[in-house]
């Protein structure tokens, strides 16, 4: 007979099992530094820290007291974004070995109650990065796509804002050089390609005696 799925609120010794789950996960995902850090120990600090924020939740789901599943949540006050209470799930994950067990679902009603405790008016969860399978079973569940994010490392940044700052100043001065040579064009098209202002300077001494002895006459 199949285990039961027991979903309960995480304590403290509950975490190092969450952290070898979230690691799993990590392993899992395309996107695995995304996800979350490699070391456990740290991700047990990072679990700890969520525990003591406002609003911060961590359920977990257990089969035989073996921790199979996971969700990482923040309920939150109205803000700027949204003028009702909203309840924000981080992280939904189910350990390969007890998929299609219910563990998923249970995860999802504790955190349905979880909601309802706190006037969330509206559930968000952001899937991890490559789970086609949790996106699937959240829309069955009626969560729709609402916003997006991206992500950038802070190094990749940088690097990339310098190289498109590079780029910016060489097209500045590339069009500062095409503006150059197309009135050097037009001086040319206007006085042809050989330098006659020699020409017309000489050109302008004789002529002035010319108009001299005119205008003497």
């Amino acid at each position: 007979m199949r285990a039961a799925v027991v979903v309960r609120p995480a304590v403290g010794d509950d975490l190092p099992g969450v952290a070898v789950l979230c690691a799993e996960a990590r392993r899992e995902s395309a996107a695995g530094p995304q996800v979350c850090l490699s070391d456990e120990s740290k991700l047990v600090r990072q679990l700890s820290v969520l525990l003591a924020v406002p609003g911060g939740s961590i359920l977990v789901a257990f089969q035989d007291d073996v921790p199979v599943g996971f969700l990482l949540a923040r309920a939150l006050e109205p803000h700027i974004f949204n003028d009702e209470p909203s309840l924000y799930i981080e992280a939904l994950y189910v350990s390969q070995d007890a998929r299609r067990r219910g563990v998923g679902h249970a995860l999802l009603t504790a955190t349905a109650e979880l909601a309802a405790q706190n006037g969330a008016v509206d559930v968000f969860s952001v899937p991890i990065p490559g789970s086609r399978g949790v996106q699937r079973f959240l829309a069955r569940l009626g969560f729709a796509p609402a916003a997006g994010h991206r992500v950038v490392s802070t190094s990749v940044l940088q690097r990339r804002l310098a190289a498109d700052s590079g780029a910016s100043r060489r097209g500045t001065r590339g069009l500062e050089d095409l503006i150059a040579r197309r009135r050097k064009a037009r001086t040319e098209g206007q006085t042809g390609p050989v330098d006659l202002r020699a020409f017309h300077d000489d050109l302008r001494e004789s002529t002035v005696p010319l108009v001299s002895e005119t205008a003497a006459r």
